[in-house]
C-alpha cells in the first residue's frame, strides 16, 4: 500500500538522503512524496502534485518512478512497527 508525505521539509530530507537530483521541487506547487516499502526493503517512490493525487486518490497509485534501498532513506519511511527508535536500552547494562 502506498503512503504519502505532504510536508515539503520531509520530502526535501528524503531526496537529499537518497541523492536523487532528478526532482526539482521548485517545479511543483504542492509536491507529495508517494512511496511504499516492499518485502525486500526497497523503497519505491514518485513525486506527485497534491491536486492530482487528491483527484485520483492514493489508493489508485500503482506505479513509481524510482527505487532506493531503505538504508539510504530517512527513518520515518520505515513502518512504525519495524522502526525502533529506542536506542537507550542498549546502555542499561553498563
Amino acid at each position: 500500500m502506498m503512503k504519502a508525505q505532504y510536508e515539503k521539509r520531509m520530502i526535501r530530507e528524503f531526496l537529499d538522503l537518497v541523492e536523487n537530483e532528478k526532482y526539482d521541487l521548485r517545479k511543483y506547487s504542492r509536491p507529495v512524496l508517494v512511496y511504499t516499502v516492499d518485502e525486500n526493503k526497497i523503497v519505491k517512490y514518485s513525486i506527485w502534485e497534491e491536486d492530482l493525487l487528491r483527484r485520483f486518490g492514493l489508493e489508485n497509485v500503482d506505479g513509481w518512478d524510482h527505487e532506493e534501498d531503505v538504508l539510504f532513506c530517512p527513518d520515518w519511511v520505515q513502518d512504525e512497527d519495524e522502526f525502533d527508535d529506542d536506542d537507550d536500552d542498549d546502555d542499561d547494562d553498563f
